[in-house]
């Protein structure tokens, strides 16, 4: 396996095709993987512990540790950030709907210095096109600078995000506020305020298929009104 400084984690909610395409990406790529099942239906959980005997990751079933319903981001990070610690290692965060390339990891970790908090991979669409969440880089000319790695104020997305070892240790996630769903915003804050540096590498794109765990979510760009009106009366997507 590569890079042993990396813990390379995966949240799963069905979505198990997908899912599926995002695991074996990695594993091809040479890292070992930990996928943490949020409650996904019995079929996929299942299809994801045949995975875990034919691909040698590790899965976490999070209805084994909890009966909140998903999402548990909160209780990912957690469970996460403790087991990192103990391995000193830097955390890896790639979700269900990213597919990696070979040397995407691997690349990320060539950016890990002191005083850095965070260092995430650009999400394009499958033409190679910056989408969600960092579809502003069209706005801001970035294209211009491609090849450069770039310290950014604006919020990251854990879309394919390390969050270093440095970061981990002045980062408390026991302190996650219960009543949010997502923490990409928060610990991008936490980063900066510690004085960190957080890096968006535009030259190490990772395809990205948005929402392709959680459908629903689409609804913001194609129905905004039912998307929020769910959003507010159900209580979803708290960030």
């Amino acid at each position: 396996m590569k890079d042993h400084q990396l813990h390379i984690i995966m949240p799963v909610k069905d979505s198990i095709e997908m899912a599926e395409r995002a695991i074996r990406a990695i594993i091809d790529s040479g890292h070992m993987l930990y996928v943490y099942d949020d409650h996904s239906l019995s079929e996929n959980a299942q299809r994801l512990d045949e995975l875990a005997k034919e691909l040698g990751i590790k899965v976490i079933h999070l209805s084994d540790i909890t009966n909140h319903p998903s999402p548990n981001y909160r209780l990912v990070l957690q469970l996460a950030q403790k087991q990192v610690l103990s391995e000193h290692k830097h955390l890896v965060i790639v979700e269900s709907d990213v597919i990696i390339q070979g040397n995407t990891l691997s690349r990320m970790l060539s950016e890990v210095q002191e005083g850095v908090g965070m260092v995430a991979a650009v999400t394009v669409d499958e033409s190679g096109v910056y989408n969600f969440p960092y579809h502003y880089l069209h706005r801001l000319r970035y294209r211009l600078y491609r090849k450069q790695t770039i310290a950014t104020k604006k919020r990251f997305s854990f879309c394919c995000t390390l969050l270093t070892n440095e970061l981990l240790q002045n980062a408390d996630f026991q302190l996650l506020d219960p009543t949010k769903n997502w923490f990409d915003v928060t610990i991008s804050h936490w980063s900066l305020r510690l004085g960190l540096r957080n890096l968006l590498m535009l030259n190490n794109p990772v395809v990205h298929f948005p929402h392709a765990s959680r459908p629903w979510k689409r609804l913001k760009y194609t129905h905004p009104l039912r998307y929020y009106w769910r959003k507010f009366t159900q209580q979803l997507d708290k960030i």
